[in-house]
């Protein structure tokens, strides 16, 4: 598109997301504070709907809840993660994401369905915790060694490192929007879908955050 601060974005958020692919899919993000917690796991599947298997978009065997869990909760921590600048909380708002699939498993018509619902349901929660850090009267982000998966992070070079520190200064629209696109790979219509927003609202939203990247960091 042109934006001042797109190629920076761009190049950091994929690779952040190359590296992240090649992570254990059921690895957990390190955060030495936090005690470790037991992940959601489900259940021995009871009768259909709850937590039966879905159909695949190619009608493949259906896969089932614990085979979503394992494949894509760790993309969707690492999501978690730049939206709201804190591991624990990310896995909190992942683990949440599931459980509602989990409830409304046999309202889902596929596997691409029930990915749908969890990018809405992670940035729904990712919201939440916003809103409440924006009302407490205390609140003090981590520090940014703490704010992203140590071993991603060292990975990154400083100016990959610098875009993503500018990342956590823009306006939590903007923010999710770059994140959906560069990170997630979602098109306009799926960011739409995820954020309840429309498509030209969409590209605005990333014009403006590229644009605020740009004067932040450069395009080096």
């Amino acid at each position: 598109m042109g934006h001042p601060g797109e190629s920076a974005v761009e190049r950091t958020l994929g690779s952040l997301r190359a590296i992240d692919a090649v992570a254990p899919s059921d690895a957990s993000v390190p955060h030495p504070s936090a005690p470790p917690t037991a992940p959601y796991r489900p259940g021995p599947p009871a009768p259909h709907p709850a937590g039966g298997p879905v159909a695949t978009q190619n009608e493949q065997a259906p896969r089932t809840l614990e085979d979503l869990y394992r494949e894509h909760r760790m993309r969707f921590v690492r999501l978690a993660v730049l939206l709201v600048d804190d591991p624990a909380t990310a896995e909190d708002v992942v683990q949440e994401a599931f459980t509602g699939l989990h409830r409304h498993w046999s309202r889902l018509r596929d596997e691409h369905a029930a990915l749908g619902y969890l990018r809405t349901a992670v940035v729904n929660g990712s919201r939440s915790v916003l809103r409440r850090r924006r009302t407490a009267r205390e609140y003090t982000p981590p520090h940014t060694a703490d704010a992203r998966s140590a071993e991603s992070l060292a990975m990154l070079s400083t100016e990959h490192q610098a875009v993503v520190s500018a990342l956590g200064k823009l306006p939590r629209r903007q923010r999710e929007v770059l994140v959906l696109r560069y990170y997630g790979g979602l098109s306009e219509a799926e960011i739409a879908e995820a954020t309840g927003i429309s498509k030209g609202t969409v590209k605005s939203t990333a014009s403006r955050g590229l644009e605020a990247i740009g004067k932040l960091v450069g395009d080096g």
